[in-house]
């Protein structure tokens, strides 16, 4: 392991009972590096065992064998230093804008006014302004999802860890925060790299984001081939339409439906 490795998985194996008894395995030793500041988005067959992976690095599930590292040092447990992003969005629907994404820094012993000065500058960056008194139930599905962006953030964590994310909006507003989240991810590791760990189930997706695709097989989950996406950064959404685009999405839905 190199000093620029920020989550290293070691022979990380799954297995557990599902609510019916039944024996589940999910992942087989899976060993994989992502470096310090790397946008790296896991896809693979549902059920292959990503959010499980996921889930290891959070801390709040544990592998069955093998490790999972961060800086070195072995997880035990969740952290504020490793921000989570759900699909289902998982605001308290109690808090307020402000409240929700002030949530953390208040739990973490931060000052009132530290705190608020924390959540004004998170609001801003997801272009928030104006919703901080506004309840989840009066958001969009985007505005929800820029709120728990926001509230990821306000912990300022050195990973990130995003599991699909944007999967239920519509067409539209994808996209947009597609874009909106890789302009999130570059000012806030504008002080220091920020780690992203991405899972999704559309290709198209994890090229225009990822620095480095991870390709799984079906369960029980293993890594399959890396791809290292070519384009360089910023990336303007023309690039959707380049010819590599589309040569590097072939090849993937390739390996995916060779996975015996």
């Amino acid at each position: 392991m190199t000093a620029a490795t920020k989550i290293a998985f070691r022979d990380v194996g799954k297995r557990f009972a599902s609510a019916s008894g039944e024996a589940v395995h999910a992942l087989e030793t899976v060993s994989l590096d992502i470096a310090a500041g790397e946008f790296v988005t896991i896809v693979g067959p549902s059920g292959c065992g990503k959010s499980t992976l996921l889930n290891i690095v959070a801390g709040s599930d544990e592998p069955s064998q093998g490790e999972v590292l961060i800086d070195g040092h072995p997880i035990l447990g969740p952290s504020a230093e490793r921000g989570v992003v759900f699909q289902e969005y998982a605001l308290f629907p109690w808090l307020t804008v402000a409240g929700n994404v002030g949530f953390g820094p208040g739990s973490r012993g931060l000052s009132a006014r530290e705190t608020a000065a924390r959540v004004q500058d998170c609001i801003a960056m997801v272009k928030l302004e104006g919703f901080e008194r506004k309840y989840p139930h009066e958001l969009s599905g985007g505005m929800r999802q820029r709120c728990a962006l926001a509230r990821c953030n306000a912990n300022d964590p050195d990973v990130m860890l995003m599991d699909e994310p944007l999967a239920a909006l519509d067409a539209l507003t994808r996209l947009s925060l597609q874009e909106e989240l890789l302009r999130i991810w570059s000012e806030t590791s504008r002080a220091r790299p920020k780690t992203v760990l991405f899972i999704t189930h559309a290709i198209d997706e994890a090229i225009y984001l990822s620095d480095r695709i991870v390709v799984m097989s079906d369960r029980p989950g293993r890594v399959l081939p890396e791809i290292r996406v070519p384009f360089s950064r910023p990336r303007p959404p023309e690039i959707r339409t380049d010819a590599e685009f589309h040569r590097l999405s072939d090849e993937i839905w390739l390996l995916l439906r060779k996975d015996p």
